[in-house]
């Protein structure tokens, strides 16, 4: 470690060395955001994680839907991401537009793919101290 990563902030090294890691990967990890509608906050949240993403070597795999999506259309993508080999993980943005039933989309995603540790079978197994944790995190 150089003598300027050593005095950089926590939250600095800890980026580069997820970068280092990422780029001795046969294949970098795919992250794929999922915002709903134009909430500000949700926004820039979302727009934060895809920039580290990048400035990590990770894929962005972005998906915004309108925010009249309905809950079949929003469902079938977070199948097809669930079912993409090239993301290895999702981020499904919270809050999402009330006419959608959350809990339900978040059911699709698959354990080994849930960054936010929302699914049923996530946060049992942090309860219980045994996380799974996304492949696109386990790889790094």
């Amino acid at each position: 470690m150089s003598a300027a990563s050593s005095t950089a902030p926590p939250s600095r090294r800890v980026r580069e060395e997820v970068a280092r890691d990422v780029a001795g990967l046969p294949e970098p990890p795919g992250l794929a955001t999922v915002l709903v509608g134009d909430d500000p906050a949700s926004a820039i949240y979302v727009r934060s994680k895809r920039r580290r993403c990048v400035e990590a070597g990770i894929r962005d795999l972005h998906r915004h839907l309108p925010g009249d999506v309905t809950q079949a259309r929003a469902a079938a993508v977070v199948d097809e991401l669930a079912a993409d080999p090239a993301v290895t993980g999702i981020l499904l943005q919270l809050p999402l537009p009330r006419h959608l039933d959350a809990a339900a989309l978040i059911d699709r995603i698959p354990p080994e793919k849930d960054v936010d540790g929302l699914t049923e079978a996530s946060a049992g197994r942090l309860a219980l101290g045994r996380p799974v944790c996304a492949r696109a995190l386990r790889a790094v």
